[in-house]
């Protein structure tokens, strides 16, 4: 089903006005054409849904079993859109003004231990191209604590070798400068010496930004954010990592800025190298690493361990 055309006009604007990525923009797409073929099997436009329609999608949503998180996302997108619709004149009143919010559970990452993070890192094994490249990804993602998006985005003017920094493009296009340590370094030297990321490279780019990619698939193309993924877990699975963490590049993200902290890093310094907007959006490491402490305090105090 096609979109109605104020949602196509509202992406554009959402693009052109407010600088959001395609990631980004394509996600608010997929929810609104839920929320819109919602609206059409009830015979219902967007210029005459009244509240209580809205709170009879939100019901309709988690009865289909969608999770708090899933549904308060849609939510979010929907009340952006009538916002929009309200600007621009498409109506007079906000149906999602006095609409209450899903409620989300706040759930605490759960970062992979400094050990599991070395188990993972060793679980790739051999020196063949595919090998080096995957150490490369790995070694990167945990030593800059970068998107996955923005990893498999990068090309190859945005690695600086010498200075050991790398450029990242987050969320709305925001650019920073991230450095990345020795073994980062000594793993994409690896792959981009002989023996590496030349023998994927095709005789032929099919596309031209393909031929900048830092990483490359097994055919010559940018490597995608679905197989890097997919190649995290095949190494948490080697490394025999517990299932529990549910690993993904997020969690290499979590565990780096973590175990900056462990270590003494200063929490603007970790927002900054995240690309975290504001402050709250870091400090809930901090939650992390103090009930780490106190986890570590209880096993190797004598007074904490005494029976009251």
């Amino acid at each position: 089903m096609m979109v109605p055309i104020e949602v196509e006009e509202f992406l554009a604007w959402m693009v052109s006005e407010r600088g959001r990525a395609a990631n980004t923009v394509a996600a608010y797409r997929r929810d609104l054409t839920g929320y819109t073929e919602w609206l059409d099997e009830r015979g219902l436009a967007l210029d005459s849904v009244e509240p209580d329609d809205l709170i009879e999608f939100v019901d309709a949503r988690r009865k289909a079993g969608l999770a708090p998180s899933s549904v308060a996302r849609q939510l979010a997108a929907i009340r952006m859109l009538h916002r929009h619709l309200v600007l621009e004149g498409e109506r007079s009143d906000d149906p999602t003004a006095d609409l209450e919010g899903v409620k989300v559970p706040s759930g605490i990452p759960k970062p992979l231990s400094e050990a599991e993070v070395t188990a993972l890192l060793d679980a790739v094994t051999g020196n063949d191209p595919v090998a080096r490249r995957d150490r490369a990804l790995l070694e990167l993602l945990y030593g800059t604590g970068a998107r996955i998006s923005e990893v498999c985005g990068l090309s190859m003017g945005d690695i600086d070798f010498d200075g050991q920094l790398v450029r990242l493009f987050g969320k709305g296009s925001k650019e920073r400068i991230v450095p990345f340590g020795r073994t980062a370094a000594a793993a994409l030297d690896a792959w981009f010496g002989p023996g590496g990321r030349v023998d994927l490279a095709p005789v032929q780019w099919r596309h031209r930004d393909d031929a900048q990619a830092v990483f490359l698939n097994t055919r010559g193309a940018r490597l995608t954010r679905q197989a890097a993924w997919a190649l995290i877990k095949k190494y948490g699975k080697r490394a025999r990592l517990d299932p529990l963490h549910a690993l993904s590049p997020h969690v290499l993200r979590h565990s780096c800025a973590t175990h900056m902290l462990d270590h003494g890093a200063d929490l603007r310094v970790v927002q900054e190298m995240l690309g975290h907007a504001s402050i709250s959006t870091t400090q809930v490491y901090t939650k992390v690493s103090q009930e780490r402490l106190w986890q570590v305090y209880r096993e190797a105090h004598p007074r904490a361990r005494m029976a009251s």
